[in-house]
């Protein structure tokens, strides 16, 4: 008899039933116990408004918690090399699985990283010179720019009993492939001397000009003219050799100036030491623009800025050497790659193809692998963080991204979305935070969070698909299909920028009169030139401020009130109402809580565990000393006035008691750029990206400037706030300013008065001018991707 076949479908195993990342009760930074419900192996977007806690949701709660777990599986030894991480207030976080965080943060700007060494492509090139280069120089750190070669000989003692110890000769060598002129940086640093001294003066007639280094009763002014090394009253270019070498390179010797004992140094080391080893950024002004005008960097003569030595650039594959393969871009390094046919290292060359087919499917094909990782934009940052993750085989894995689009034509972001797509579809989770509605529109799952910024936000205000999200009645909602009109009317330019024969990078010797007095927008596709025109070749001047995306330089102990200068005249005011002194208001100075050292938290390590951050009980997380707190402004004392919004602290130091104009202004400047939620003790590290470039501009909208250029300054901006920022653009244009702004945003291009656009193409396909002209005729142009896309934006 036949058996009979059970039909049934099986019952859905138990496992299945976790397909859910579930949250509840999160409360970091300005969540207010929130609880969401994630849908794994989807793609899910989150939005909302600037600040209004998609970042602490998604990176400091989710990603956060899968990293302290994925932490904990590992010995208590190896713990205790890795950071510590605190566990994230939040009631119940359920599903997580491992997260691979992708964020925006820059690279290293240490002169030595590269983008191949950024990524696996340089290791895989010096072992296939290693194996294939002709004439053979040694293994694969002959190639290396980072590996010095070292050669020592001498006696080693070698036991190998209780009585049988001896000494043995013994010789080792290692070959690199470091430059020893320039030590693998690629260029060399020379002091201008002018810059230092006027040769034609003597030391008596005040030939410094250092600054703080002119008056003749300064002590250091007084060990070069009393140390009897030089005659004070000869001119210096008349010194004989012996004391020029004594003034400028002079070993550290006693002297007796006026009857006190101090130390002679050359001129030249004791800059190095006053000056160059010390933080350019955290200089006073004057000072940073003095180094910046001392110091000159130059190509190394020796290796022409390869970095490599004379033998790594000597031997070569096919008549190409390591220095010219990394000098291709990567997309014709990548066909290079592709027409070498050696069976011996066929799976290395498949390894490294792959790669290379990365670097240019993402977008990134114009780069090449000896751009120093220090330049690249936040945007090209991340994106070279996604290669290793393509061709990755692990699967079920949660995938967190920062804004992927930030720094993308529209015509690129289809591309980003694909990859986006690609990931999901191999069974992952991916997580991602934006503000384009063009990659919001693929997402499988939307949470939107809201409904303002800061306090005002911290709530799930709509959680479903995006067809829903359109429907909805939030902030984004209202303003996804948003789209500019071009400008009916443009402004007449009072002069002209001449920029001549630019060829920074890949730029093809261009000539284009930047009009003053208007608003220009520079665009084109994301390489094709546009950052290289802007930032190197408009010439710098007192008359130029520059807000670009390099990163905030501040600790946790930085807050938006010591990094606009704010709280000093806040600090002024309190001291002149208590009768006291203004660094008893500071908790980094004199009023500091004696107990957490003004940081209003105590960080405890726990050794070999995981440390933890506690609110200090003694200020309450004040940050103050008690006795400082007794003194008041108006009614409030120095830490309920840092708890204030900008807002607030707007209204409160515009008129009454406590009324002070210089605090006033710098209140005014982050109310313009949309800071006005943000807390004026809030510590900058907890800010965003879009956050920090609003402030930095707040910042330089201090400064005299007549030409403002902006890099992206859409960064990180909700689709309701570009709105705000085009009318602080209009005030800037209106009050007198010429303003340039490099982007890629089509409601900036439209509201432009002028349009340069680049390209056509990215790396040496771009660096070249396919458009001049207004918003209007680019859109009736349609000549150029720019063109293309803004007449899709604004519709008929």
């Amino acid at each position: 008899m036949a058996t009979r076949k059970n039909t049934r479908s099986p019952a859905p195993h138990v496992s299945d039933s976790h397909d859910l990342i579930r949250v509840h009760g999160a409360r970091v930074n300005n969540l207010r116990d929130v609880s969401v419900e994630i849908p794994k192996r989807r793609l899910t977007v989150f939005t909302g408004v600037s600040g209004s806690g998609k970042s602490s949701l998604v990176f400091s709660t989710i990603a956060a918690e899968s990293q302290r777990m994925i932490n904990e599986t590992y010995s208590t030894f190896v713990q205790g090399f890795m950071p510590t991480l605190a566990r994230p207030d939040v009631d119940v976080l359920d599903g997580l699985t491992t997260a691979i965080t992708v964020d925006q943060q820059r690279m290293g700007a240490d002169p030595r990283s590269t983008v191949g060494t950024a990524t696996d492509a340089n290791a895989m090139l010096r072992i296939l010179f290693s194996r294939l280069g002709k004439p053979h120089i040694g293994p694969p750190s002959a190639y290396s720019f980072n590996t010095a070669s070292v050669r020592a000989s001498g006696g080693i003692t070698v036991e190998r009993g209780a009585d049988r110890t001896r000494t043995v000769k013994a010789t080792f060598n290692r070959t690199g492939g470091m430059c020893t002129r320039c030590e693998g940086r690629g260029s060399v640093s020379d002091i201008d001397l002018t810059q230092l001294y006027d040769d034609s003066k003597s030391l008596a007639e005040g030939a410094f000009t250092i600054p703080g280094w002119k008056s003749d009763s300064q002590w250091t002014v007084q060990v070069y003219a009393q140390s009897g090394f030089v005659d004070p009253d000869k001119p210096i270019r008349k010194y004989t050799k012996k004391e020029l070498q004594a003034f400028l390179y002079g070993e550290p010797v006693k002297v007796k100036v006026n009857g006190v004992n101090l130390t002679y140094e050359g001129l030249i080391p004791k800059i190095q030491k006053s000056f160059l080893s010390k933080d350019k950024e955290a200089m006073q002004p004057h000072i940073r623009a003095f180094v910046e005008r001392a110091v000159t960097f130059t190509t190394c003569p020796e290796c022409e800025g390869t970095r490599l030595s004379e033998g790594a650039r000597s031997s070569r594959i096919e008549r190409l050497s390591i220095a010219d393969a990394c000098a291709m871009e990567i997309r014709n390094l990548a066909e290079w790659v592709r027409g070498l046919d050696e069976p011996s290292v066929a799976p290395l060359l498949a390894a490294l193809q792959r790669t290379l087919d990365s670097f240019t499917e993402i977008g990134l094909g114009y780069l090449s692998l000896d751009r120093p990782a220090g330049t690249l934009s936040g945007g090209e940052a991340q994106r070279v963080k996604m290669i290793r993750h393509l061709g990755s085989s692990l699967t079920d894995v949660t995938y967190v991204f920062d804004e992927p689009t930030i720094g993308l034509h529209p015509h690129d972001i289809q591309r980003m979305n694909d990859l986006l797509l690609r990931l999901r579809d191999k069974g992952n989770t991916v997580l991602v935070v934006e503000h384009k509605p063009e990659t919001i529109v693929i997402a499988d799952h939307v949470v939107d969070l809201g409904p303002g910024a800061g306090s005002a936000g911290g709530t799930v205000c709509f959680e479903g698909t995006v067809d829903g999200l359109r429907a909805g009645d939030t902030v984004t909602g209202r303003h996804f299909d948003d789209r500019a009109a071009v400008k009916e009317s443009v402004r007449r330019p009072t002069g002209a920028l001449e920029i001549r024969g630019a060829s920074a990078h890949n730029l093809r010797d261009v000539d284009v009169d930047i009009p003053l007095g208007v608003l220009t927008v520079v665009t084109g596709v994301a390489g094709s030139g546009k950052s290289s025109l802007v930032h190197g070749s408009i010439p710098s001047g007192e008359n130029v401020v520059s807000v670009d995306q390099s990163p905030i330089k501040g600790s946790r102990r930085s807050n938006p009130a010591t990094y606009t200068g704010l709280l000093d005249p806040i600090r002024k005011a309190f001291a002149k109402a208590n009768g006291v002194k203004p660094a008893l208001f500071s908790a980094n100075s004199e009023g500091a809580c004696p107990a957490c050292n003004g940081a209003g938290v105590i960080y405890t390590d726990l050794g070999m565990m995981a440390g933890v951050s506690t609110t200090c009980e003694d200020c309450e997380g004040k940050r103050f000393d008690a006795s400082v707190l007794e003194y008041h402004l108006a009614g409030r004392d120095i830490s309920e006035v840092l708890g204030m919004s900008v807002a607030e602290a707007g209204e409160f130091f515009g008129a009454g008691e406590a009324a002070t104009p210089a605090a006033h202004r710098v209140l005014g400047r982050l109310a313009d750029v949309g800071l006005g939620y943000l807390s004026l003790g809030q510590p900058l590290t907890t800010l965003s990206g879009g956050e920090r470039q609003r402030l930095k501009l707040a910042t330089h909208m201090a400064e005299k400037g007549g030409v403002y250029v902006l890099d992206e300054p859409t960064a990180g901006l909700h689709l309701a706030d570009v709105q705000q920022l085009l009318g602080l653009l209009d005030r800037l244009v209106d009050s007198g300013k010429s303003v340039i702004v490099v982007e890629h945003h089509q409601a900036v291009m439209a509201h432009a008065d002028w349009i340069i656009d680049l390209g056509p193409g990215a790396g040496h396909d771009g660096g070249r001018i396919v458009f001049q002209g207004t918003p209007a005729d680019l859109v009736a142009d349609r000549s150029t991707l720019t063109g293309e896309h803004l007449a899709a934006y604004v519709g008929p």
